[in-house]
């Protein structure tokens, strides 16, 4: 636990002193705890969501960083986004299989900055209605099925 600890803070003053590009720490979100952070995010400049706010909700366990963060989109905006569900879920494969303890907050947040910044076109994946209505809360124990590169 306290190993986690000491990473979790070593990211939060990263993320805080060296933010990715439209990203800042919501400060309020780790005032009463250092395992759940939101950060607010901003669509880059020139792509489909130029201009658009979203929120980010970063989830931490005991044994992280070798367990990946629970990462998804809430608010009221969640991006309309080929590997994005409604219900904020995001299909990522750093953020279950492909998780590796090398990885951290920041760099998280540049896949989906870049996730978001690649799209040719905004709409919810095939299954999204099917997904919702099924799934866990919990996006890390969706089984994904990662097999779209072309958004």
């Amino acid at each position: 636990m306290a190993s986690m600890q000491k990473r979790l803070q070593k990211e939060l003053m990263a993320l805080q002193n060296d933010p990715p590009p439209g990203m800042t720490l919501n400060e309020k979100s780790v005032q009463n705890a250092i395992t759940q952070w939101i950060v607010d995010m901003e669509g880059a400049t020139g792509t489909l969501y130029e201009g658009e706010k979203f929120q980010l909700l970063f989830k931490f366990s005991s044994r992280y960083p070798f367990d990946s963060p629970q990462v998804m989109f809430m608010g009221e905006n969640i991006p309309v986004h080929p590997h994005v569900y409604s219900n904020g879920h995001i299909c990522l494969s750093i953020l279950t299989e492909d998780w590796s303890p090398a990885l951290s907050v920041q760099s998280v947040c540049l896949s989906i900055i870049s996730m978001l910044s690649s799209c040719k076109e905004k709409r919810r994946p095939p299954d999204n209605s099917f997904y919702v209505r099924t799934c866990n809360k919990n996006p890390k124990k969706t089984k994904w099925w990662y097999h779209d590169d072309t958004c």
